[in-house]
């Protein structure tokens, strides 16, 4: 094994993606990778993955920890069930982050071992799970990464996306996990390499342990962990990709943090006609503003801007729904929210009572649109909940009816 891990050392190139190529093609050819092949772009599984995995019951941190997040790599199976036959809490990221942040296994009561053991599969990820929001308020004990490769001073390569540092970041934000959280990776002794520490940048994750099948390496890393989300290396590409990025962003916005983007330059043409914007709606809400507390929150409020003449008669308009709104919240909180994420409708419904709202939009492209931009969106502690409106076909018949 040495032999091995040594000629990978010599021949660690110069940037990531060298030494990703040369990890990579060391395990297909030496007879290495397994399920899923090629492991060509991917955390690649190995012979001995599961082995290297049950050595995490010997660690005290594993032991000590309630809650675990778990990469759903094939990689980091062993570990998932490890987890779940010890009984803690097992939390895992969604598919590139789709749809949220994490699911959380739920095993059916008197899972046996066997139940247990496709729990910790891709598809037991999938039929035993439920999501978590960012309201959930998970609180991770231990993080399990996926590596590429890794080097014994902590130093990680993942596979080039991102994923797993952007996963940490967000639950920095969250507030999930803490500045001495131990994360742990799994790999094949050859994947364990030399890496030139100007390679790392400071939103790359480091890790505390490394588990191979033959060895337990505590590395002492001494490099600091990112400290939450590097607004200025998200693009508008990744905070469409990744819906829960956009709750994160307006959060933190509204805690007045710096959440400029990457590629977001500041524009005095689009600033003039933002403002123009804001003037006119506010114009159009020509009525006497009353407090939009917890006392307006129980009644019906509709409030118009100045297109709504529009909506009388017309056939286009498409409503959007939005439920699992908190009582606490106002009516106020979600329009701010609407004009944050460009999706201002032509006439808010608010039916705080029933903790509802119906937003009307000029025709069903706007609305869609709406629909994306609004998804995963938290406020007030409860993760909104965003579609089309169901009783949309029938309603857009009556008003087809009342032009004829």
């Amino acid at each position: 094994m040495g032999g091995k891990r040594a000629a990978m050392l010599e021949d660690a190139g110069a940037s990531k993606g060298d030494i990703r190529q040369k990890v990579w093609d060391y395990l297909e050819t030496s007879g290495l990778a397994e399920f899923p092949r090629p492991v060509h772009h991917r955390i690649p599984n190995f012979k001995g993955s599961h082995q290297a995995c049950c050595s995490i019951k010997e660690l005290d941190v594993f032991n000590r920890a309630n809650e675990i997040k778990v990469d759903p790599d094939k990689p980091l199976e062993g570990v998932r069930l490890a987890a779940l036959q010890a009984r803690k809490t097992l939390l895992v990221p969604t598919p590139r982050l789709r749809s949220g942040l994490f699911n959380k296994i739920v095993p059916p009561p008197g899972a046996t071992k066997e139940v247990l053991r496709i729990c910790a599969t891709s598809q037991g990820i999938k039929e035993y799970s439920v999501p978590v929001g960012l309201d959930g308020k998970a609180r991770v004990d231990l993080v399990v990464v996926g590596s590429v490769a890794v080097s014994e001073k902590g130093w990680r390569i993942g596979k080039g996306e991102g994923y797993a540092d952007m996963e940490y970041a967000m639950m920095v934000s969250m507030g999930a996990v803490m500045e001495d959280t131990p994360v742990i990776t799994i790999v094949h002794d050859c994947q364990v390499v030399d890496i030139a520490e100007e390679l790392l940048g400071d939103h790359d994750l480091t890790v505390d342990y490394i588990l191979t099948p033959t060895r337990t390496i505590k590395t002492n890393c001494k490099r600091p962990k990112p400290c939450g989300i590097l607004w200025h290396k998200v693009s508008y590409e990744m905070l469409g990709k990744i819906p829960i990025l956009k709750s994160l962003r307006y959060k933190e916005k509204q805690a007045g943090k710096d959440v400029t983007l990457q590629d977001e330059q500041p524009d005095l043409a689009d600033a003039s006609k933002s403002a123009a914007l804001n003037e006119k709606a506010v114009a159009g809400n020509t009525r006497p503003q009353v407090s939009m507390g917890s006392a307006q929150t129980g009644q019906q409020y509709v409030e118009s801007d100045s297109l709504s003449p529009r909506l009388e008669g017309s056939g286009v308009i498409t409503t959007v729904y939005v439920g699992n709104i908190p009582p606490n919240l106002r009516v106020s909180e979600l329009k701010c929210a609407l004009r944050e994420f460009h999706a201002a409708p032509l006439r808010v419904n608010w039916q705080g009572a029933q903790h509802r709202a119906f937003l009307d939009y000029k025709d069903k492209a706007a609305a869609e649109s709406a629909v994306s931009s609004l998804k995963g969106l938290s406020l007030g502690g409860n993760t909104l909940r965003v579609e089309l409106a169901k009783n949309q076909r029938n309603k857009e018949q009556v008003e087809i009816n009342r032009q004829k």
